[in-house]
């Protein structure tokens, strides 16, 4: 199995959060909704951008139900 450096990152004045999965050269991006994704020539994601980053996570935090690790039943978007 591949080993692979992830590095995470965020930048409060512009609210986003970024996820690096390697140092490849990035090729092209393409936005995906409040996401923009950065591939590699062979269509690698080698960076993903979370625009609105505190809005996506306090959405996500929803997903989980607090001091029990269980999954939420109810739905996040509405």
């Amino acid at each position: 199995m591949k080993k692979v450096n992830v590095k995470i990152s965020y930048e409060p004045e512009s609210d986003v959060l970024a996820w690096e999965t390697g140092k490849q050269a990035i090729d092209y991006a393409q936005e995906i909704g409040n996401m923009i994704v950065h591939f590699d020539k062979k269509n690698n994601p080698v960076l993903v951008e979370i625009l609105e980053a505190s809005k996506f996570l306090s959405q996500a935090k929803k997903l989980v139900v607090p001091n029990t690790g269980k999954k939420s039943r109810q739905p996040i978007l509405a």
